[in-house]
């Protein structure tokens, strides 16, 4: 029997970012490493959400705001990014090395 983190992991798959968010109800959750490439993320409620080392290539990633969310490790490259608010903790260089090279993003 699937656990509740992973029917939502499920729905964030599957593109049901609504769902998703009405689901976890502000819960934390760990989706570290996740495969999320070229996903629409556009709508998430990231708040609390441990993005750790996940494969963001590509994935729409507008408007965000990901300052409370756990992006160690992550990459970004080639994201759409217009508009995002990123952790303190990541310099525009580190952002800007994951965004272009896919490098794996580092807190200071």
């Amino acid at each position: 029997m699937a656990s509740s983190a992973d029917k939502l992991k499920q729905l964030l798959l599957d593109g049901h970012v609504g769902e998703f968010n009405q689901e976890r109800q502000g819960m934390k959750l760990d989706l570290r490493g996740m495969d999320l490439r070229h996903a629409d993320l556009r709508e998430l409620d990231a708040d609390g959400l441990d993005l750790g080392d996940c494969h963001l290539r590509q994935a729409d990633l507008r408007g965000l705001d990901l300052r409370q969310t756990d992006l160690q490790g992550a990459s970004i490259a080639g994201a759409k990014i217009s508009g995002a608010y990123f952790p303190m903790e990541l310099s525009a260089e580190e952002i800007n090395l994951s965004l272009q090279h896919g490098t794996r993003m580092r807190y200071r």
